[in-house]
């Protein structure tokens, strides 16, 4: 048993999401009780640097007063609001408001409005129903197909999964449901690179078989590709080298609508307001969630275009009515505190900050290298993906039924550490708070639970 397990009751009453059930059941789970800064304490008292800000989302840390004062104010003043039927409230209009003053540009101009939603898989799903709305509406019934990437991930709705590609996501869920959703390459270079292929020959052969793909199905039946600027349930991989320098001309050209998912990247997880700064990115819709509320609240947002906005209003001419929209899509209180969560980025210049600590927190991790576990370290902002080989000079990985990347965040929580392991990729996104001396300390307790790690591995490193 882990050394703070689930009491009974809780193992028969709760599912947990995205765990090995199984193991759950025999194991039980760490029960976290209360949080401070980047640090969160178990219900033991033992205390860990959460290198995941959660699932990549608590960017303000585990204990801002003023998140917590905005919700108890807007839960005074107005607890619940829609914006259904030509109704709204202040708090979702000053949102949309700040978020369109902030979004990078759009294809073509500027991104023109927001619709509100309560996790980025919705903000993904009313996306992919955007889209085949907006084809309809234009007199393209068979541009259809939605185009993601072998482990991608863009959420767990029907829609949203069946475009993430991550294989435990669709088997037995009948996913990618019916014959819209294509898959093209994972853009890893690491691991998919042939002999001496550089990162732009990658991006080449990458931009080469999706023009390939295009060109099979019939560019008249494609409606759109998904993208996340840095790839993080495929293991924190950044983009290679010209990659989407590439990938865009090609949609262009294909009339093809592009779809940034800013899940994790948005509000400064890269060092830039968006990872489209980043990476030169200019879509034609946006989703947003996780570090719009800083997690302190559940809320998403979908930004469009006006062409797409367009599309809206001519189907609201012909059906009387926008036939799409969520209860809890613009709540009062989760507006009122991705408001202030907004306030508090820009007031302590939270992307200065982050581009001053990154080089300390990149550099802490490239110290890894040197573990005989790991062969590849590479991030940007507060993102980092460490991959964890067999064998460093070949870069073997190692057999899938020996779970090495589970030994590693098994042996960095025993050593006050928690971290993300995707396959044989551990993944690191702290709170956007994080300081040089809690990265130095990240660093160390990294090392060290590579080192438990190590010992656990020995046998499968045996018989290889």
């Amino acid at each position: 048993m882990r050394p703070n397990s689930l009491h009974a009751r809780d193992i028969a009453s709760l599912i947990h999401q995205q765990t090995d059930l199984d193991a759950f059941s025999r194991e039980g789970a760490l029960i976290i009780a209360r949080g401070q800064g980047c640090r969160v304490w178990d219900t033991e008292g033992r205390e860990y640097i959460e290198a995941m800000a959660g699932l990549w989302c608590a960017s303000l840390g585990f204990s801002e007063k003023r998140l917590a004062e905005a919700a108890y104010r807007q839960l005074l003043t107005l607890p619940y609001y829609h914006t259904f039927f030509q109704k709204g409230h202040e708090p979702a209009i000053e949102l949309a408001e700040r978020l369109l003053a902030i979004a990078p540009p759009a294809r073509g101009g500027r991104f023109a409005r927001v619709a509100f939603q309560c996790s980025g898989s919705e903000a993904n799903d009313a996306a992919i129903k955007l889209i085949w709305y907006y084809n309809n509406l234009r007199g393209r019934p068979r541009k259809k197909k939605i185009i993601g990437r072998i482990r991608g991930y863009h959420g767990n709705t029907v829609a949203a999964a069946s475009v993430s590609g991550q294989p435990h996501m669709h088997a037995d869920f009948d996913l990618p449901y019916g014959d819209r959703f294509l898959h093209i390459d994972n853009p890893n270079w690491y691991r998919f690179a042939e002999d001496g292929e550089s990162e732009e020959a990658f991006s080449a052969r990458m931009a080469a078989n999706l023009e390939a793909l295009i060109e099979r199905e019939g560019a008249d039946t494609i409606a759109a590709f998904f993208a996340e600027p840095v790839q993080g349930g495929g293991g924190a991989i950044t983009p290679p080298a010209r990659y989407f320098d590439l990938i865009q001309p090609i949609l262009r050209r294909h009339d093809i609508l592009f779809v940034a998912d800013e899940v994790i990247c948005g509000f400064g997880r890269t060092g830039n307001m968006w990872g489209c700064d980043t990476y030169a990115i200019e879509p034609d819709l946006l989703t947003c969630a996780k570090q719009l509320s800083a997690a302190y609240q559940p809320l998403s947002a979908l930004l469009i275009n006006e062409e797409i906005h367009h599309a809206l209003l001519e189907g609201s001419r012909k059906h009387g009515t926008f036939g799409h929209g969520f209860t809890y899509g613009g709540h009062p209180v989760a507006c009122a505190v991705g408001v202030e969560t907004l306030k508090i980025y820009e007031e302590r210049d939270i992307l200065g900050h982050v581009r001053r600590v990154s080089p300390v927190f990149l550099g802490a991790l490239e110290q890894a290298r040197s573990h005989p576990l790991v062969r590849d370290v590479r991030g940007v902002g507060l993102l980092c993906g460490v991959e964890i080989v067999a064998d460093k000079r070949t870069r073997a990985p190692f057999p899938p039924a020996a779970k090495a990347g589970l030994d590693v965040q098994k042996g960095c929580e025993e050593e006050g550490l928690i971290v993300r392991a995707i396959g044989d990729r551990i993944a690191f996104t702290p709170p956007l708070i994080l300081s040089e001396d809690e990265a130095h300390e990240i660093g160390a307790r990294f090392l060290r639970g590579l080192d438990r790690a190590l010992a656990a591995l020995r046998p499968a490193l045996a018989a290889e």
